[in-house]
């Protein structure tokens, strides 16, 4: 029986065998029948295929470990004014009373976020979200130390912030380029998730120059690398590292409804977070170029409308009087396509562009007139309508921080700006003038005030008004509802 078995299989063997010899002979005579033929048929296409190698999966250890050790823990606490009323609580009213005009005390709490090293001796980026308005901020590295750590300064246009802490041999991560960075690219997201410390996603770049109009700020600059690595709530301020572990993006926000990662995650991308983060360490403040024009991107609605022959560019909706593109020849209705010869597809892309640049500096501007292609050359201007330095604002004798206002609090006032006053010190010359904590500012000598960035400006102008008269008259509302007006001493 066992012989039968072995027989048969050889027997299956050798038909194989010659059944492969036939295939062969056949497929060379065809090939052979082919080549005879191939004067009167098309050449028939080639496939490429890749060599194994390049098929492999990609290996992310190597730049989780470039990275995973430059991205720290951030830490912060702040105080909350609470908005609604004792009068919500009659019982609460009766046993408590009412300070403050009716509002809450203010509440401590804590908050938690991420950041990046981004040089030996302690200096570390990380978003203008996570430590806006603490009045504490604590840095835990990867190898569990901790440290008090200095904000340098923030800027609320492009959600960036410069944090210090004093120690050294530190290990910064490597800048890598932005630009280069292609869609379909695989990326690392390395931050601190809900606490979880040194925690490492993968996803591919989704999408470049991305706006999603999250910032509040009238100057804002969104041009968003978007991604569907995983982040949530304490990703913000970690690293968007390439695959050989070099920065190319500060994550900052997520595309969700519930609070918690849904597909998408957005991030600052090192093109903008190098400039902002050398101003903040030169000067304590961002040197903001300004183009003025107003812009807008270019539909098929609006090229219809304006008889546009492109929707590859901007639209100039209005040129500002004595600005600095008024004054290199920019007129209203012109499509502008290039800065410096990189293509502005949209008004994201000419924000990210002009964002790179400081007063003074001279760019090129590559336009379409009358269908008509030209360049000018334009001299950037800082928002005074000068090429001067614009230095830091110091904000402290006016003894307050000031929290950009929530939109809960606008709807409830039916207001559309303003920034709440926190942190009231009674030396200030706020309160010395009157000023409680908690108090929405609405405007400053005519100057409307939405950000922290406004009372700077409406500040710097006062103090350096060429009268004797140096006072701040300011507008506001308290969370009651009562209208209040100061006038407040600034000699």
């Amino acid at each position: 029986m066992k012989h039968k078995k072995i027989y048969y299989g050889l027997a299956i063997a050798f038909i194989s065998i010659l059944t492969s010899y036939a295939t062969v002979a056949t497929t060379k005579h065809i090939d052979n029948a082919t080549h005879n033929s191939s004067r009167d048929l098309a050449t028939p296409t080639s496939f490429a295929s890749l060599p194994a190698t390049r098929a492999m999966p990609t290996d992310f250890t190597v730049a989780a470990d470039q990275s995973v050790h430059s991205v720290v823990h951030v830490k912060t606490t702040y105080k909350v004014n609470q908005s609604q009323n004792f009068s919500g609580s009659p019982l609460f009213d009766f046993f408590f009373g009412r300070p403050n005009n009716g509002v809450l005390p203010p509440q401590e709490q804590m908050a938690t976020g991420s950041g990046v090293i981004i040089s030996s001796d302690g200096y570390i980026v990380t978003n203008n979200h996570v430590v806006n308005e603490a009045s504490e901020v604590e840095v835990t590295l990867n190898n569990k130390r901790t440290f008090t750590a200095t904000i340098i300064g923030t800027d609320a246009s492009t959600d960036i912030a410069l944090l210090k802490i004093e120690t050294d041999s530190l290990r910064p991560i490597v800048f890598g380029n932005s630009d280069a960075l292609k869609v379909g690219e695989w990326v690392l997201a390395v931050g601190n998730p809900f606490n979880l410390t040194s925690t490492v996603t993968a996803g591919i770049v989704s999408a470049k120059a991305r706006n999603i109009n999250i910032l509040n700020s009238d100057m804002k600059i969104e041009s968003f690398i978007q991604t569907d690595a995983a982040v949530n709530p304490g990703n913000s301020g970690g690293a968007l590292v390439n695959t050989r572990g070099e920065l190319v993006g500060i994550n900052t926000a997520i595309a969700s409804q519930t609070g918690s990662y849904a597909g998408y995650s957005f991030a600052v991308p090192t093109s903008i977070v190098s400039k902002v983060v050398a101003d903040l360490k030169e000067f304590g403040v961002v040197q903001r170029a300004i183009l003025g024009v107003q812009i807008s991107d270019i539909d098929d609605k609006l090229a219809k409308e304006k008889k546009l022959k492109t929707l590859a560019g901007v639209y100039v909706g209005s040129v500002s009087e004595n600005s600095a593109a008024e004054k290199a020849g920019i007129k209203e209705n012109d499509v502008i396509t290039a800065i410096n010869n990189v293509a502005t597809k949209s008004v994201a892309q000419l924000q990210e562009q002009i964002g790179r640049y400081r007063p003074g500096d001279k760019i090129e501007v590559t336009l379409i007139r009358n269908n008509t292609t030209k360049k000018f050359v334009v001299e950037l201007q800082n928002r005074a309508g000068n090429t001067d330095i614009v230095k830091a604002v110091d904000l402290s004798r006016l003894g307050a921080k000031f929290n950009t206002l929530s939109d809960q609090l606008k709807y409830k006032f039916r207001i559309k700006n303003g920034v709440q006053i926190s942190q009231l010190h009674k030396d200030g010359q706020l309160a010395k003038s009157g000023i409680k904590d908690g108090f929405i500012i609405l405007k400053i000598n005519n100057i409307i005030i939405s950000t922290q960035e406004d009372v700077e400006r409406a500040y710097n102008e006062a103090i350096n008004k060429e009268s004797n008269e140096k006072v701040l008259f300011i507008t506001g509302i308290y969370s009651n509802g009562q209208v209040a007006y100061y006038a407040v001493n600034l000699e």
